[in-house]
């Protein structure tokens, strides 16, 4: 008995709020139990990135994710380059951390052991394209039958309602819906993208935060009550655009592509320096611009009545550009950022990877680990962010094999036996 009154015995015993057990290998001399949400149990359905990476982020602080694959074809993102011996280097960073087994749900066998597993778990996060649940005899209400304190999270392009929810969604289309390309890139160019799949990600940072807000209202005020998590790809990049939506109220503004400048924020660009490096200048407030001045050595540019307050200066965004483009032509990237800095302006050089990698910042902040791989011996990925103090997150592997967890979640958890999950292998249940 744990000093919250549950005890802990065989498979049947495990259920969630339960400490957590050791269900695999990895990170050897790191304990099952760490970080801030120990012990909180995680069925991640999820395939390729937007509902993984929710549950990579739950993992990542400690909470015990089991994820689930298709038996024969596994997840997509195992195919995603890039590739090194035949394998995913992008699902060794979503993957980690996470125990690995094999279900088929489109099989009525496969649908019975998901609902066996489920009244173990916390939190379910699924991905599929809205109904497919439902279709499968897996909706939130008939779950929750089992498990009245389960939480799903449902990650989908629209959202789980309204004309446009069953339409398939990736972070690309999601992205152009939400606006957010309209206004970026150069006037005379298309619309721009981000050059990763951001819509995932950020998708899956309000999707980890909403399942903590459920969980709170579940364990810590007290409900006992799971709910529905409905996060959407377009509603993620919707968000976070502010001031957008009250300018075009109040204002009727729609914004504009204007490259790198901002009709908010002069200067505001990337220039680039004598030996072909780039730097990153943002001045928002007329100090700061004072300061910039006095690192151009022109420190009679803050007194000027064309650059004497921020809209002045947004007038004359082509003139300050032309002095800054000279200015850092003249300048290395190591001379440019020693005068920024010794003037305090907020300033940054373009990094590409391998300066990261060699950066004594990112070094000391733990932003790149080493982590235990058993295909490669070892490989280096993000670390754990944001920073906790006292109860700090940990990265104990990376991706691994499917499938891999199969004898302690199928015998350890569920109590089957040899020869059952045998026969779940010969009819490709598992």
């Amino acid at each position: 008995m744990d000093d919250r009154g549950v005890t802990s015995g065989g498979p049947d015993s495990w259920e969630p709020g339960d400490a957590a057990p050791d269900l695999g290998a990895g990170g050897e001399g790191i304990p099952a139990a760490f970080g801030p949400i120990a012990g909180l149990r995680v069925l991640d359905l999820g395939t390729m990135i937007a509902g993984p990476i929710t549950a990579a982020f739950l993992g990542d602080f400690g909470a015990e994710v089991v994820k689930v694959e298709h038996p024969e074809l596994g997840d997509d993102l195992r195919n995603w380059p890039p590739m090194k011996a035949g394998r995913s280097l992008w699902w060794k960073v979503t993957a980690r951390n996470k125990k690995l087994i094999t279900l088929n749900l489109s099989t009525d066998r496969g649908r019975d052991l998901l609902r066996r597993l489920v009244p173990r778990f916390d939190v379910l996060i699924e991905n599929f394209r809205p109904g497919t649940m439902e279709r499968w005899g897996l909706a939130y209400d008939e779950l929750a039958q089992t498990n009245p304190r389960l939480i799903m999270v449902r990650v989908s392009g629209y959202g789980q309602t309204g004309p446009y929810a069953r339409r398939p969604g990736y972070a690309t289309v999601a992205e152009a819906m939400s606006g957010v390309p309209s206004f970026t890139g150069f006037p005379d160019k298309p619309p721009t993208f981000s050059a990763f799949p951001m819509g995932d990600a950020l998708t899956g940072l309000f999707a980890a935060y909403a399942t903590m807000l459920a969980v709170y209202e579940r364990d810590v005020r007290g409900s006992g009550r799971g709910q529905v998590v409905d996060a959407s790809l377009y509603e993620s990049f919707f968000r976070i655009v502010e001031a957008q939506v009250i300018g075009f109220d109040q204002l009727g503004i729609v914004k504009q592509r204007r490259g790198n400048r901002m009709d908010e924020d002069s200067p505001r660009n990337a220039y680039r320096t004598a030996d072909g490096e780039h730097v990153a200048i943002s001045v928002g407030s007329q100090r700061i611009f004072g300061r910039l001045a006095r690192a151009l050595g022109r420190p009679e540019l803050a007194e000027d009545p064309r650059f004497g307050s921020l809209s002045r200066r947004v007038e004359n965004g082509d003139l300050l550009d032309a002095m800054l483009a000279e200015w850092f032509q003249g300048l290395t990237l190591d001379e440019a950022m020693r005068r920024l800095e010794e003037a305090d302006v907020v300033a940054g050089p373009v990094n590409d990877i391998r300066r990261i990698f060699a950066d004594p910042h990112y070094a000391a902040r733990e932003d790149i680990v080493e982590v235990p791989d058993p295909d490669f011996g070892s490989v280096r990925m993000q670390g754990v962010v944001p920073k906790l103090s006292r109860t700090p997150g940990r990265v104990r592997h990376a991706g691994l094999a499917r499938g891999a967890h199969n004898e302690e979640i199928y015998r350890g958890v569920l109590g089957l036996g040899a020869d059952e999950l045998e026969e779940l292998r010969r009819q490709r249940v598992i």
